[in-house]
């Protein structure tokens, strides 16, 4: 019994020895962990590292276009020119009349790009009647007054002439203040009407070729060139329709009054060329500079219908629409070919050189008048209508004369 109490009282001392080894290691534990807090709240909080900043976006760009040959001027006569008296006559059929009808006729013609198709678009109404002085190119190219002190070259797509136009061709020249929309644009032509006075004029657009037809007769047997065919059929419109700039009315009992003032608009080859009445625009509010592209027409021209204005339709010539240039515009002075041979018409379109009616352009002499509605005319006619076909039917011609210059880098705008 001794040996049995002996070992429970060993038993009991180890449990007791082990009870109080734990719990001193417990409370040392705590004590550490009590400690640690301490210390750890008494430490400044770590500061916390910026996060990096992402490299900034690269902008994407579209892939560099396929550069388009350099721009060529297309009247090389006009541009070693000091005077008018350096350039063809007009031929003698087509001169302006002298002294100069009683009506006003001015022409705008607004310009935003190409210098090439401009050239010879004011070129063509000239040599086809149309008084120089009367012709107004409205500059709409949106680089204030770049051009006017010369700061832009031949290959800047809004690159314009004022020496030439106004020294060489006699045309006259303003600029818009800003770039305009083609609606802007119409309505600072009727602004440019009011502020001269002016109670109707004609507008034209800038890529076209105007043509007298030199092959027509009058009913009367009469030849008439364009411009002198456009101011009978001005005649004939304020006949039938008096101006009343002052009381436009568009309904009335009294047939006579009906006839007041109420016509707006007539269209030679649709609106490439228009004689506008301002008074009748100014009635029905102007151009609505919130309808974008051809929308603009549409709702113009059926607010004048609905507003019970005429818009009619008359031929006084040939205006074709054109994207591309004649590689001279001496032929459009009607001077007697030297050859039938010569150089293809730049028209964009590889296969154009095959084609047998562009296969040679009639190179004039600087002295020699031709004769009117000769072979030379008749191939410039067709020639012309070709490159009108060319601009309508191929792919991606309509406007593609809109982005052949893309030179003038580092130049202003």
């Amino acid at each position: 019994m001794g040996a049995h109490l002996n070992r429970r009282t060993i038993f009991l001392i180890v449990a007791f020895a082990f009870i109080s080894i734990s719990l001193l290691s417990l409370q040392t534990g705590l004590h550490k962990d009590v400690i640690n807090h301490i210390h750890a709240s008494s430490k400044p909080a770590p500061v916390a590292e910026p996060p990096v900043p992402a490299p900034p976006r690269q902008p994407v760009y579209k892939p560099t276009p396929t550069p388009e040959p350099p721009i060529v001027d297309n009247f090389p006569l006009a541009a070693s020119a000091r005077s008018a008296t350096d350039i063809p006559p007009v031929p003698s059929w087509n001169v302006s009349p002298t002294p100069h009808v009683r009506e006003k006729t001015p022409l705008l013609i607004g310009f935003t790009r190409n210098w090439r198709l401009l050239q010879q678009t004011i070129v063509s109404y000239i040599t086809a009647g149309w008084p120089p002085s009367d012709i107004y190119v409205v500059e709409n190219t949106g680089t204030m007054t770049s051009n006017a002190r010369g700061l832009l070259t031949l290959q800047n797509p809004f690159y314009l002439d004022y020496a030439r136009l106004t020294n060489i061709f006699g045309v006259n020249v303003m600029a818009t203040p800003t770039l305009l929309s083609f609606s802007q644009l119409q309505n600072f032509y009727i602004h440019i009407a009011i502020e001269r006075g002016w109670d109707y004029y004609f507008w034209g657009h800038m890529d076209v070729v105007a043509l007298s037809e030199e092959d027509c007769a009058s009913p009367d047997g009469r030849y008439c060139s364009l411009y002198t065919r456009c101011v009978d059929d001005l005649r004939q419109t304020l006949a039938s329709f008096p101006a009343r700039p002052h009381s436009l009315k568009t309904k009335s009992t009294n047939n006579d009054d009906k006839k007041q003032n109420t016509w707006a608009i007539r269209f030679y080859a649709y609106d490439r060329l228009a004689l506008v009445n301002r008074h009748a625009f100014e009635a029905v509010g102007g151009w609505d500079p919130q309808i974008g592209y051809y929308g603009t027409d549409c709702d113009m021209h059926e607010r004048l219908a609905m507003s019970g204005f005429a818009m009619g339709d008359a031929t006084t010539g040939l205006v074709y629409d054109i994207g591309d240039s004649l590689d001279d515009l001496s032929v459009l002075y009607r001077r007697k070919p030297k050859s039938e041979t010569g150089t293809v018409t730049d028209t964009g379109d590889s296969s154009a050189a095959h084609r047998p009616e562009a296969a040679a352009v009639h190179e004039p002499t600087d002295d020699e008048e031709d004769d009117r509605g000769s072979a030379a005319y008749v191939h410039l006619r067709d020639q012309l209508n070709s490159m009108q076909m060319d601009k309508n039917t191929g792919i991606n011609q309509r406007n593609r004369w809109q982005s052949r210059q893309r030179g003038g880098q580092g130049e202003p705008f």
